[in-house]
């Protein structure tokens, strides 16, 4: 199998379990009252560590060595804050026009259209090298 594609399945994986883990957090915190737009960043923030450890550990790994580190690391914070400020905006257009129930909706969908442009991002600049 090709890198890019053992690569790709393994980001999916790794994804999925993310994004279940980001969306029960965020219906949670919303359901409970906390502001869509401090709940977004709170349950991305919640899986985020469980993601850089995973992907850094088996999706981007070179020949069974995990590639983690504080430059990976650094690099990884500045481009889920990045990307978590576009999903937080997104998340808060969402809610504006369809309510909380609606972001809840759009939130999966906000995350997945986020998640092609994360594996470009963690392929080529946090895992580089």
């Amino acid at each position: 199998m090709s890198p890019l594609l053992r690569q790709g399945a393994s980001y999916i994986v790794v994804g999925l379990l993310q994004l279940a883990l980001d969306s029960a957090i965020f219906i949670a915190l919303s359901a409970a009252g906390v502001p869509a737009v401090i709940a977004n960043p709170g349950a991305r923030a919640s899986a985020a560590g469980m993601g850089f450890w995973l992907n850094g550990r088996f999706t981007f790994a070179r020949e069974g060595q995990a590639r983690l580190g504080g430059a990976r690391l650094r690099r990884f914070v500045v481009a889920w804050l990045a990307l978590t400020a576009v999903s937080t905006g997104a998340v808060a257009v969402a809610e504006r026009l369809a309510g909380l129930h609606g972001a809840w909706l759009a939130k999966p969908l906000i995350e997945a259209v986020l998640a092609l442009v994360s594996f470009v991002v963690l392929r080529h600049w946090v895992y580089r090298g």
